[in-house]
């Protein structure tokens, strides 16, 4: 069985004749991937001190940036910043929480403040990887770190729920109860993650440019983070898994007529139904055919429809320009309709919570960034080549696809590392495409092919 760090030599044998990154851009892009990684591990960064430790680590990360540029120092003076399509949309939501705060028309400027400053750190974190993964090489590298750290979450998330003990790292307590899986109080959360993530190692295991050892490595782990989704009982992210795996197939069987494709991923769900099986059990089962159900101080999701109809009703009176980014938890409790003992910080969907929060200007906004998301994808794919383009747009395409099925049930773009994980995916979808370098031939090879 090959090792990360063989897959990752092999991913590296390329032939693109460039120079390394200067020292302030490996700085930047290692230091957005640390970012990334570390929102998820610290709850989600739901809490404030890690959402700002995200925010001014953005920052901090931009000034590297743009400090040699400032100075004009050698060949940074003359760097030209690569712009990406989902930049327009992007400064275009800006603006309108920049008219929200300035004309008052938010319910609660404070929060609608510190909504702004997450997400302007989110932007800030494409913008870099946009300038930073200019090459085949740092983008293997990003996928590897990726493939391997959504192992480990899946697996520590296994290990705990086994052992759980009501505690988070079985030493944190949540303060409002939960469904604890992984690192999140909310296992929904925990399955818009892997729902992210699984793609990439996945589509990685189809690379022609792999050896048989290091694509069942990728193959496998893709089957494990994926089957975790199962398992931790969000049947909102199971109805997501069975979107991006059809697509998948789609894709992937049926341009190319290949057999071995459609056995590949024939097996690897066979696997991954063995493995729930073998470690859920029925509870996974029970969980998953109950529709009703008020366990974990979860809203059923009975009561989530007559949440969703009271957005309609608030959007009825502010449906242009909406009451304010973040502001649903302030402007929601003078329209619930019901009663429950649970606090209803949220609308358990990201799409009428945008339409509250943003009105039609928002939710015009979040259509166009949509459509340059998979209009992209769509041009990169329909060549049928999965090299280093068409394996990013495929795997972060199916990222993307994944959480925006599930948002229709939950809030996974309100928890600030899954939404950076989101708009990191579709951003690199979007990115300019890198030259497509070839792989090195051995001289075996080469004496096959001849």
């Amino acid at each position: 069985m090959s090792t990360p760090t063989q897959v990752l030599a092999e991913l590296e044998n390329l032939e693109s004749g460039m120079r390394p990154l200067p020292r302030e851009e490996r700085t930047v892009l290692y230091g957005c991937m640390g970012l990334l990684l570390f929102g998820p591990l610290a709850f989600g960064a739901v809490e404030s001190w890690s959402g700002f430790v995200m925010e001014a680590g953005a920052a901090g990360l931009l000034m590297v940036w743009l400090w040699p540029r400032l100075r004009g120092e050698g060949a940074a003076s003359i760097t030209a910043v690569r712009w990406n399509p989902l930049f327009g949309p992007m400064l275009a939501f800006a603006g309108l929480v920049a008219f929200q705060l300035v004309t008052g028309l938010t319910s609660y400027r404070y929060v609608t403040w510190t909504s702004a400053l997450l997400f302007s750190g989110i932007a800030i974190l494409c913008f870099l990887l946009t300038q930073s993964l200019r090459r085949a090489e740092e983008i293997a590298r990003f996928g590897i770190v990726v493939s391997v750290y959504g192992f480990v979450v899946a697996f520590f998330a296994v290990i705990q729920d086994l052992s759980t003990n009501g505690r988070i790292y079985w030493l944190r307590l949540p303060r409002s109860g939960g469904w604890i899986y992984g690192p999140y109080v909310n296992h929904n959360h925990y399955a818009g993650l892997m729902e992210m993530l699984f793609p990439i190692p996945l589509t990685m295991c189809l690379s022609r440019r792999l050896e048989r050892g290091p694509r069942i490595w990728l193959a496998l782990t893709a089957t494990f983070m994926a089957s975790t989704i199962v398992l931790c009982g969000s049947r909102g992210g199971v109805i997501a898994l069975v979107v991006q795996l059809g697509l998948a197939a789609a894709y992937l069987a049926f341009p190319r007529k290949s057999p071995k494709v459609a056995m590949m991923l024939g097996g690897a769900l066979a696997l991954a139904g063995l493995w729930v099986l073998l470690v859920g059990g029925t509870a996974v089962t029970d969980r998953l055919l109950t529709f009703h159900s008020e366990a974990h101080t979860e809203l059923s999701n009975g009561l989530r429809l007559t949440v969703t109809k009271d957005c309609a009703r608030m959007f009825a009176d502010r449906p242009l320009f909406g009451f304010g980014l973040g502001t649903f938890p302030t402007a929601y409790p003078p329209y619930q309709s019901f009663y429950t003992n649970i606090f209803v910080n949220e609308a358990h969907n990201d799409y009428a919570q945008l339409l509250v929060e943003m009105g039609l200007a928002g939710f015009g906004v979040m259509v166009w960034f949509l459509v340059l998301v998979f209009r992209s994808a769509w041009r990169k794919l329909k060549s049928g080549k999965l090299g280093v383009n068409g394996g990013l747009a495929l795997a972060g395409s199916l990222g993307c696809v994944g959480i925006l099925v599930h948002s229709f049930f939950d809030f996974n773009l309100q928890v600030a590392s899954n939404a950076a994980w989101f708009y990191v995916l579709a951003t690199m979808v979007a990115a300019p495409s890198v030259s497509e370098p070839r792989a090195k031939v051995s001289s075996k090879k080469r004496e096959v092919r001849l």
